[in-house]
């Protein structure tokens, strides 16, 4: 009998559940078509302005008909230039411009091309959990098995990594951070990275670094860099992102930096996929890295005000909250007795009943069932009407 199916994926795909903040992110749009005011916690996408020097580089490259030719895939020269100034104006990091840097198509595009490059079948990657969903499937595409670990508290993290290596065979072979944590906003500081840099030199694992909230910091708390730890770059690199930091998340610009081996692995794996980043956007990376240090602190007081609003108002309506130090996102449990219907659950019936739009905590992984990830993008008028609107509706649901 003939096989009439002709339309067959990779069996990969069969790895790949559905994307849950596509899932959310459907409802919200079939909402705000039809005239609903959605207030959109959901996703970390920045609504404040990119700076004002940025976008009129922009406008300006965008002009020169030489700029939408092929563009220098790596990255420009004087842009590998200005992130390695950035490194040492703020980190007091050395880095070859050439050798150990490489701009990417957001940090997200990077880290799965990375993976790609350096794992395949049969190699392990350990992830902290809950995680951002690429530091899992990153790796699953690429044909590798991960092993998840709490990522708290830390030094139970720092045993399971030397208990997982001693025991396993093969060993680990690269493990995924992401500090500031999305989407705890779990904190670290350099004496971490420093047990983490002789682990990974004493059981041979490759570390990546997720340095996407870098500079989105509160109360004082500054993120280091995991390459400001000595033999750092022996052992890996760290990714970055203009999202964040400048406003810049729909650009689509970021950067891998760090071991010269490891930079190289993912330019020549990169050469087979894309031509790299549009020479305007390349050029207004320029501006940003160079010319906007002073806006980075007034934005990360934006975020922290408004996670200042959201927190001590979900504490008014009975929430149980953790104010984060870093990142643009609040990391909740979900309050008796609504934690028994499942944060997936409890998202869709706040889009329908309150109109906002939460991130459901099992979208990191198992390990996040029972929470909710609140995106602080919305102004402190919108983040009150938010908590007003939830706290009517949850009065109405019945459990």
């Amino acid at each position: 009998m003939e096989d009439k199916n002709i339309i067959r994926f990779a069996t990969r795909m069969e790895q790949l559940p559905p994307y849950l903040f596509g899932m959310i992110n459907k409802m919200k749009m079939e909402k705000r078509r039809n005239g609903d005011d959605v207030i959109d916690l959901g996703m970390g996408n920045p609504m404040d302005p990119t700076p004002d020097a940025v976008i009129d580089k922009l406008v300006e490259v965008a002009k020169d008909p030489k700029a939408h030719r092929y563009p220098e895939s790596s990255g420009m020269p004087h842009l590998k230039l200005e992130i390695s100034k950035y490194y040492k104006r703020h980190y007091d990091i050395d880095l070859d411009p050439d050798k150990e840097t490489y701009f990417t198509i957001g940090s997200k595009e990077g880290i799965s091309h990375l993976c790609l490059a350096i794992m395949g079948p049969g190699d392990s990657v350990l992830v902290p959990a809950p995680a951002f969903p690429i530091h899992i499937y990153a790796a699953v595409i690429a044909g590798a098995n991960v092993m998840k670990i709490p990522i708290e508290p830390e030094t139970s993290f720092l045993d399971r990594i030397i208990n997982i290596c001693e025991s396993c065979y093969p060993k680990p072979k690269v493990l995924m951070l992401n500090y500031p944590h999305n989407p705890t906003g779990v904190v670290t500081d350099k004496n971490f990275f420093r047990e983490i840099v002789a682990l990974a030199k004493r059981f041979k694992f490759m570390v990546i670094n997720d340095f996407a909230y870098s500079k989105i910091t509160f109360d004082g708390y500054e993120a280091p860099s995991f390459l400001q730890v000595e033999g750092a770059k022996d052992v890996g690199v760290e990714f970055g992102s203009f999202s964040k930091s400048y406003n810049m998340a729909g650009w689509r610009i970021g950067y891998c930096v760090g071991n010269e081996q490891i930079v190289q692995a993912l330019g020549k794996i990169k050469g087979y996929f894309d031509y790299g980043i549009f020479s305007a956007i390349q050029v207004a990376g320029i501006i940003a890295l160079r010319d906007c240090d002073p806006t980075i602190p007034e934005l990360a007081k934006v975020y922290e005000t408004r996670r200042d609003v959201l927190c001590s108002g979900l504490e008014r309506a009975g929430w149980n909250v953790q104010k984060p130090k870093a990142g643009m996102f609040v990391w909740v449990k979900i309050p008796k007795p609504f934690d028994k219907m499942g944060s997936m659950q409890f998202a869709v019936e706040m889009m329908n009943r309150a109109n906002v739009a939460l991130a459901p905590g099992i979208g990191f992984s198992e390990e996040g069932e029972g929470f909710l990830r609140l995106a602080l993008v919305e102004n402190e008028e919108r983040l009150k009407q938010a908590i007003r609107q939830m706290r009517k509706a949850m009065e109405q649901m019945e459990v």
